[in-house]
C-alpha cells in the first residue's frame, strides 16, 4: 500500500523553518528510492567514473584536521570498497598508499547534479517535496561517502538550515547552539565562504590551550539509516563516521535571513583576502580552503559586497511592500535553492519576505513553539549532553551526563555557564591562566602574535555582524 508519512509536507515544513533546535525525522522517507544508494548501488551507477576522496589520519590529534591538512586521491567507488573492506585488488589501485587501520577516506560535499550529469532520472530518488519544498530533489543535494573515522571538522554554516539523510552506516554528531560561539574559538582560517570553522578539535579538546570550551553545550545524536536530521540555523556540528561505510545525503535550506548573512560573508572576503594576500606567500601557510579554487581580487570583492548590500534592501523594500511575506504560512516564499558552497550568488525574490536578523529574540517564543512542536516517536529532540532521557520523544544522547561544576564562595555549586551579560562585563582585559607566569603577570615568552591571531579578532563573527550592521545603516 501507499507510505503513509508522520507529517504532512506542509507541517513538516513549519516544523523545519521554525524550529531552532536540532531534531530528528523518523518513518518519512520509507518510499525514497535514495534508501538503496549504498555504495555498492552507486558504483554500478557511476560505471568506474572517479571521485576525489579526502584522507585524513585516524590518530587522536589535538588540531582539527582542516581540509588544507589532508591528502587527496582521485578512486572509483569499486576502488574505494575494495580499500575499505581489506581486499587484494586494492594493494595496488589509488588508495593502495594509504593503510585502512591508519586513515580514513571521504568523498565529501560532492554535488548530485554534477556527479550524476549524464544520469538525470536518479534525481529523482530524492524527494524533499515530503518536507514540503517541492522544488528541491537531487538535483539541490549533496552527497557524502565515507570510512570509519571519517570526520568534518567542527564548524557552522553561514547560510540556512541542513536537512540531513543517512542512507547507509550510522554517523555520529555533536552539535552546539549558536550561544556556544565564543566557547568554540571561532576562526576563518582556512577560509572558506559560508563556513566559520572552531580552532578546538572536539573529538579530543586541547582544554590547556582552549579552556573556554568546557562551557558548551554538546547536543549528540547518532543517526541511523532511514533518519533525517535537522540542523538549524547558525548551529555548530562536528560529524563522524562510526561504522565501515557511510552515506548521506543533505540539502541545505536557504532562510531569508541569508541576505543579512552574505552582507556579513562579503565584508569577511573583503578583508581576509586583503590581509592574506599582503603576506610573503614563502611562508608556506595554506590559508584558502581546497574548495576557494583562488583568492579573489580586492576589486571583484568589493563588488561582490555591493551586490550583497543592493540584494538586502532590495529584500527590505520588497518586504515592507508585501508584509504578507513574512508569515511564517509564508515559508515557501521563504526559501530557495542553494548549495552551501555556491560562491557569491547574490539574489532576492520579490517574495523573500523579511528579515530574521540575529537579534531576533526567539526566546519569548520558544516556549510557546516548543509545545506546538510534535515531539514523539517520528519527531525526536536532539536534546543536550547532560540531560537524561527520561521520557518518549528524546535522544539517547551519550557521556556520563556530569556537568562542569564550579564552588563559589558561599559553597553552592553552579554550572559554569557565561551570559551574554556576563561576557560583555567580564574584564577583557584578563590573560588565561596557561598564559601567565608564576607570578601572576602575564608571560612575556608567548610567542609573537601572527595575522591569523589579528584576524580571529577582526573577522569574529560579533565583529563582522556589527560592521555589517554599521554599514547597512
Amino acid at each position: 500500500g501507499e507510505d503513509v508519512k508522520p507529517f504532512t509536507p506542509e507541517k513538516t515544513k513549519e516544523i523545519v523553518m521554525s524550529l531552532q533546535q536540532p531534531a530528528v525525522f523518523c518513518n518519512m522517507v520509507g518510499d525514497w528510492p535514495a534508501l538503496r544508494w549504498n555504495v555498492k548501488h552507486l558504483s554500478a551507477v557511476l560505471d568506474g567514473k572517479t571521485i576525489q576522496f579526502r584522507l585524513g589520519l585516524k590518530t587522536a590529534d589535538l588540531v582539527p584536521q582542516f581540509e588544507t591538512r589532508c591528502s587527496y586521491v582521485e578512486a572509483t567507488l569499486e576502488e574505494f570498497l575494495a580499500w575499505s573492506c581489506g581486499q587484494p585488488s586494492s594493494l595496488s589501485g589509488p588508495l593502495s598508499c594509504y593503510e585502512y587501520s591508519k586513515y580514513w577516506a571521504y568523498a565529501d560535499y560532492k554535488y548530485i547534479a554534477r556527479i550524476f550529469e549524464d544520469k538525470p532520472e536518479i534525481f529523482q530518488d530524492i524527494r524533499w517535496s515530503d518536507f514540503g519544498f517541492p522544488e528541491r530533489g537531487g538535483k539541490e543535494s549533496t552527497l557524502w561517502i565515507g570510512s570509519e573515522g571519517a570526520n568534518t571538522p567542527c564548524h557552522l554554516d553561514s547560510y540556512g538550515c541542513n536537512l540531513v539523510l543517512q542512507v547507509q552506516g550510522r554517523k555520529r554528531w555533536h552539535l552546539f547552539p549558536p550561544g556556544d560561539t565564543s566557547f568554540l574559538y571561532p576562526t576563518r582560517i582556512p577560509y572558506e565562504e559560508s563556513s566559520i570553522f572552531s580552532k578546538v578539535n572536539v573529538a579530543n579538546p586541547d582544554l590547556k590551550r582552549f579552556p573556554e570550551f568546557r562551557n558548551t553545550t554538546a547536543h549528540v545524536v547518532t543517526l541511523s539509516p532511514g533518519q533525517v536530521l535537522l540542523v538549524p540555523r547558525h548551529w555548530w556540528h562536528y560529524v563522524e563516521s562510526i561504522d565501515p561505510i557511510t552515506v548521506s545525503i543533505n540539502s541545505w535550506i536557504e532562510l531569508d535571513a541569508d541576505h543579512e548573512a552574505r552582507v556579513e560573508e562579503a565584508i569577511t572576503r573583503v578583508l581576509v583576502c586583503a590581509i592574506k594576500s599582503a603576506e610573503n606567500p614563502s611562508d608556506g601557510d595554506l590559508w584558502l580552503n581546497p574548495t576557494e579554487v583562488e583568492a579573489t581580487s580586492h576589486e571583484i570583492n568589493l563588488q561582490y559586497l555591493n551586490q550583497a548590500v543592493s540584494a538586502y534592501f532590495k529584500c527590505q523594500k520588497a518586504s515592507v511592500a508585501e508584509p504578507a511575506c513574512s508569515s511564517s504560512t509564508g515559508a515557501e516564499q521563504r526559501t530557495s535553492t542553494s548549495c552551501k558552497r555556491k560562491r557569491r550568488e547574490v539574489s532576492c525574490e520579490p517574495e523573500a519576505g523579511r528579515l530574521l536578523t540575529h537579534e531576533f529574540d526567539f526566546s519569548t517564543l520558544k516556549a510557546e513553539k516548543l509545545q506546538k512542536i510534535p515531539f514523539g516517536p517520528h519527531l525526536i529532540q536532539v536534546l543536550p549532553q547532560s540531560q537524561e532521557t527520561s521520557s518518549t520523544g528524546t535522544v539517547a544522547v551519550e557521556g556520563d551526563g556530569t556537568d562542569l561544576l564550579h564552588e563559589n564562595e558561599g559553597g553552592h555549586f553552579r554550572k559554569l555557564r557565561c551570559t551574554r551579560k556576563e561576557l560583555v562585563t567580564s574584564n577583557v582585559c584578563e590573560t588565561p591562566a596557561h598564559q601567565m607566569d608564576s607570578d601572576g603577570s602575564p608571560n612575556a615568552s608567548q610567542a609573537a602574535l601572527s595575522t591569523n591571531d589579528l584576524l580571529d579578532c577582526l573577522v569574529n563573527p560579533r565583529v563582522i555582524n556589527l560592521v555589517a550592521r554599521l554599514l547597512l545603516e
